[in-house]
């Protein structure tokens, strides 16, 4: 069962759904996962609009909402992570404080970049659609293989990202990384194919939660696991697109 379940989602590992069974009659669904999904993305995009409108009439009152959704945002996180029973109140707060964050970021670059902003949700779930169809066909099977190359490189990429923090307090940085140069603009690529490729891991996940019977509440902790895919997904097509129009 744990090597059915292996993902690079911090949100959704191995250990999620094991002594996890439910009641008869309250078991969890796929079908009521993806409605749990649905009302994330509505707190999302709710919280999102709300900080976008604030920042063109007062960026200096909107500004400190950033700060607010990205530290809030981190302890719902790890309260839904460790306590995956609260998830049901937890999980729509950590979307409410994501918004704040993606709204504020989209706005800030949407005004150096015109347009920039809706790209990128168009291309974030147009990538969703296109790989849940291809998952679901059969023509992407998540195999041993499979699940071992994207934890890989997620794990790369976090471990890059942490190192690149804690540099950044002793001077030193990445500018051909986080550049518009090739090798930026190569870098944000496979970073967005990986994150991508996440929800494939996450599709399969949720498949194999509802195999196994787990309680209610897990559909709403496996939205939740979803969403910091989306929520990645969403950020990364943004940085790249940004270098892109840099060079313009």
């Amino acid at each position: 069962m744990a090597q059915l379940m292996r993902t690079s989602n911090p949100a959704l590992n191995d250990d999620v759904f094991r002594g996890e069974r439910a009641a008869f009659g309250e078991a969890m669904t796929v079908q009521g996962t993806v409605n749990k999904t649905g009302v994330l993305l509505l707190c999302v995009i709710a919280t999102a609009a709300w900080t976008w409108n604030r920042f063109l009439n007062d960026p200096m009152s909107a500004t400190p909402l950033i700060g607010l959704g990205a530290i809030g945002g981190l302890i719902f996180a790890f309260v839904t992570i460790f306590k995956r029973s609260w998830a049901p109140v937890t999980a729509p707060v950590y979307a409410l404080l994501e918004g704040l964050v993606l709204g504020g970021i989209s706005v800030l670059i949407n005004l150096r970049y015109p347009g920039i902003a809706m790209q990128a949700v168009a291309l974030t779930f147009g990538t969703l659609l296109a790989l849940l169809i291809a998952y679901r066909s059969g023509m992407i099977r998540v195999t041993d293989k499979f699940r071992l190359g994207v934890v890989a490189a997620t794990g790369g990429i976090a471990l890059f990202y942490l190192l690149t923090m804690i540099m950044g307090f002793f001077g030193v940085g990445f500018g051909s990384i986080f550049g518009s140069g090739l090798i930026g603009i190569g870098f944000s690529v496979i970073v967005v194919i990986v994150a991508a490729l996440n929800l494939v891991l996450d599709f399969d996940f949720i498949e194999s939660g509802a195999r196994a019977g787990a309680p209610k509440y897990m559909e709403w902790y496996s939205a939740f696991g979803l969403m910091v895919t989306l929520i990645w997904l969403y950020m990364e097509i943004l940085r790249l697109l940004a270098k892109l129009r840099s060079r313009d």
